[in-house]
């Protein structure tokens, strides 16, 4: 393991990761990145869906070998989730390759799943429940460890029956919860943890930022934004609708606490408490318009050279936001939060 610099010289973050199924991979390219800072210690990680899984494999990695530990854990996840997908159903057609495009929208398989999807649940589709990704994550990760981990993990998940969020925190984790945090109800049945089923959290939180609010020292946020905020022009075939209102509704709460930071530093004089270390958050945001250039079916295409492209997108948009914003970390917000008002 590498020696990391003196404490006084490191700059504590907290990261803000944000669900997408494949899209996913993004946020690894730029935690792929901000590992490569030895100056930058990360305090603790809130995830949701994709998220989660980066947050853990971070986490998990690092407890096991530093740095270098923790990239190896993203990398070996994103590989093998590839290799997982190259036997599955969802593929890119002749003429979505032909065509230079990752979408999966002229894939049989996904042209059938999307209309199949809207008559039959998961219960009828998938009633052995089904899911790579819970043997992926049981061979790759002791949860039992992530207890001892330096690093705060924050997973949020949504509750079916009360429709709330459930942050889980290192202790609580396990392949079950991860794959609450990712349980997409179209997709999988509702994921059981502690007698309760849950959903994907990007309903209530993708991510929250509370507990990095509540239970950090730091106040420096790293916001990795995979699902775009706008996109230009009105959708107007049934899937560009459907996949507009999912990133609507997948970012409402997150946009929901950033206003309230924005409105709550306004109001910063004569504040005291949590109120003051909420208007206190350093918020900073690494994202990629290019994103909205992909649309819905892409996040189910974990295909090698698409996730390695996202990869790669994510350290470029991660080293450009070093290079012009670094010098705001532990002094300004570089996120201008004024625009939520």
């Amino acid at each position: 393991m590498k020696t990391e610099p003196s404490s006084d010289k490191m700059i504590l973050i907290d990261l803000a990761l944000q669900g997408g199924g494949a899209h996913g991979a993004f946020t690894w390219g730029v935690l792929d990145r901000l590992l490569d800072d030895p100056y930058l210690k990360i305090e603790g990680i809130s995830g949701t869906s994709a998220g989660s899984m980066n947050a853990v494999l971070l986490a998990y990695g690092y407890l096991k070998d530093g740095r270098e530990g923790a990239k190896k854990a993203l990398y070996d996840f994103w590989f093998t989730v590839s290799r997982a997908a190259a036997f599955g159903p969802f593929h890119r057609s002749l003429w979505d390759i032909l065509a230079g495009r990752w979408s999966l929208d002229y894939s049989p398989m996904f042209i059938g799943y999307d209309l199949t999807s809207r008559l039959l649940s998961p219960y009828d589709l998938n009633p052995g429940r089904l899911n790579p990704l819970r043997s992926i994550l049981r061979e790759q990760i002791d949860f039992d460890a992530l207890a001892e981990s330096p690093i705060k993990l924050f997973i949020n998940a949504t509750n079916v029956r009360t429709g709330q969020g459930r942050v889980f925190h290192n202790k609580e984790l396990s392949a079950n919860v991860l794959l609450a945090s990712a349980c997409l109800p179209t997709l999988y049945q509702a994921v059981e943890v502690d007698g309760e089923a849950y959903w994907d959290g990007g309903f209530t939180g993708n991510p929250t930022i509370t507990p990095l609010v509540q239970e950090c020292l730091s106040s420096d946020t790293i916001l990795v934004q995979i699902n775009p905020i706008e996109r230009p022009g009105t959708p107007k075939t049934a899937r560009e609708v459907l996949n507009r209102v999912n990133e609507i509704a997948f970012n409402a709460t997150l946009m929901k606490e950033l206003r309230m930071i924005a409105l709550l530093r306004r109001m910063v004089n004569g504040m005291t408490g949590e109120c003051a270390r909420w208007a206190g958050m350093r918020i900073h945001r690494i994202a990629c318009n290019a994103m909205s250039e992909l649309g819905y079916s892409s996040k189910l295409n974990a295909e090698w050279a698409f996730l390695i492209f996202l990869r790669d997108r994510g350290r470029k948009c991660a080293d450009a936001f070093l290079a012009a914003h670094r010098k705001d970390l532990n002094k300004r917000s570089s996120f201008d939060l004024d625009t939520f008002l």
